[in-house]
C-alpha cells in the first residue's frame, strides 16, 4: 500500500500557490469519479481556494444529488465555458483515471495546458502525462485515497457532512456496496468515520441503488429472463443488450448500472460479462470472484483494463462479432485466466 503522507507536502504547495484550481472526472464519471471530485472541491473551498469542476459528458441520474454537483460543468453540454475553465486554470487535478483518452472532448485542451498537473487514482498502468501522479491500486477506490490526503492535510479528519456523503458515495459505488474490489479494514474505519460525521447511509443508499424506474425494472428482468446466457463449462454468464432492446424500455444513462454483477449470484458463476450496443462499437463490462482477473482479460483482448474483479473495455465491431470473439477468447483462455484452482 503507498505511503501517501509522503505527498502532502508537495501537494500543500500546489494548492497554496494556485490561484484557479480545475477538478476533472473523467468521460462516463461513475460514483467513485464525482464522489472525489466533489469531496476534493468541498474541502478546497473550505480552505478558501477558487475551485471549479468539469466533466466531459452528462452526469448519471443517480449522481446529481450530492452537494455541489449542479455545480459540475459538462464538457458536451457547454463547451465555451469549459474551455475557458481550463484556459485560465493554474493547477488542473484529474480524479479517478490515468489515460488521456479519458478526458474525451476536453483531451486536447487540457493536455496542452500549461497550468499544473495532477492524478489522484487507483487504477493500474498510469500514463505519465502530469506533474505529480498519486496513484495506488491497492485502494479500493479514488475517494479513499482523496479521504486520507484530505485528513493529512488538515491534520486531522475534515468533518463536512457533504464531503462525507460525496466519499461514501465513491466507496459504496466503486465496491458494489462492498461485494468486489480491493477494500481493506483501512476502508471499513474510513467508512466509520464518515458515518460518524452524520451522513445518513439507509438515505444514501435508496438515492444510489433503490430510485430506478419502472422502465429500468423491467428491463432488468428482460435481460436476466431473455438475454442472458450461462456457459457451466466455463462458469461463466453473460448477457446482451441491443440497442433495440434499450429503445423499447426507454433506456437513459445509467440504467444497466449494476446488470454485469447479477449473474455472479449463480452458483458456480465466477466471470460476468455484459454486451451492450454502441453506435460503431460494443460497450462491455466484466466482473468475476476470486483470482479470475477480468482487468487482464479485459486489457489483453478488449482495449480496456480496470480492477481484478471489475473491469471494462471496448469491441470496434458489431455485436455478432463481439460475442464470437469473446466466445473463442474465453474457450481458448479460460483455464489460463482461471486461477482459482
Amino acid at each position: 500500500m503507498l505511503e501517501l503522507s509522503k505527498y502532502t507536502k508537495e501537494l500543500s504547495k500546489y494548492f497554496s500557490t494556485s490561484e484557479n484550481i480545475l477538478l476533472v472526472a473523467h468521460i462516463n464519471p461513475d460514483g467513485d469519479a464525482i464522489g472525489s471530485q466533489l469531496a476534493l472541491y468541498h474541502y478546497l473551498k473550505s480552505i478558501g481556494k477558487n475551485a471549479s469542476m468539469i466533466s466531459p459528458n452528462n452526469l448519471q441520474e443517480f449522481l446529481k444529488w450530492m452537494d455541489g454537483a449542479e455545480l459540475i460543468d459538462v464538457f458536451i453540454r457547454n463547451r465555451d465555458k469549459c474551455r475557458k475553465l481550463i484556459g485560465n486554470a493554474d493547477l488542473i487535478i484529474m480524479l479517478d483515471f490515468n489515460q488521456t483518452d479519458r478526458l474525451g472532448e476536453a483531451e486536447d485542451q487540457v493536455i496542452s495546458s500549461t497550468a499544473g498537473k495532477i492524478i489522484i487514482d487507483h487504477h493500474l498502468n498510469p500514463q505519465s502525462f502530469t506533474d505529480l501522479i498519486i496513484s495506488d491500486p491497492s485502494r479500493c477506490s479514488t475517494s479513499e485515497i482523496v479521504y486520507e490526503l484530505v485528513s493529512m492535510l488538515n491534520e486531522g479528519h475534515f468533518r463536512s457532512k457533504p464531503f462525507a456523503e460525496a466519499l461514501y458515495t465513491g466507496i459504496i459505488t466503486d465496491t458494489g456496496n462492498f461485494e468486489h474490489g480491493a477494500y481493506t479494514s483501512r476502508t471499513l474505519r474510513i467508512v466509520a468515520d464518515l458515518l460518524d460525521s452524520g451522513i445518513e447511509k439507509e438515505k444514501i443508499l435508496n438515492l444510489i441503488y433503490n430510485n430506478f424506474s419502472a422502465e429500468r425494472m423491467r428491463l432488468q428482468g428482460f435481460a436476466l429472463n431473455e438475454k442472458m446466457v450461462i456457459l457451466p463449462e466455463f462458469q461463466t454468464a453473460y448477457i446482451i443488450l441491443t440497442r433495440k432492446d434499450l429503445e423499447i424500455y426507454n433506456h437513459v444513462k445509467g440504467d444497466t448500472e449494476g446488470f454485469v454483477n447479477m449473474p455472479l449470484s449463480i452458483k458456480g458463476i465466477i466471470f460476468s460479462a455484459l454486451f451492450i450496443e454502441k453506435d460503431g462499437f460494443i460497450k462491455l463490462s466484466f466482473r468475476s470472484k476470486g483470482n479470475f482477473p477480468v482487468n487482464e482479460f479485459a486489457s489483453e483482448y478488449f482495449l480496456g483494463g480496470g480492477h481484478l474483479n471489475a473491469s471494462g473495455g471496448e469491441f470496434p465491431g458489431n455485436l455478432e462479432s463481439a460475442v464470437d470473439f469473446f466466445l473463442k477468447t474465453l474457450r481458448e483462455n479460460f483455464m489460463r485466466f482461471n486461477k482459482n484452482n
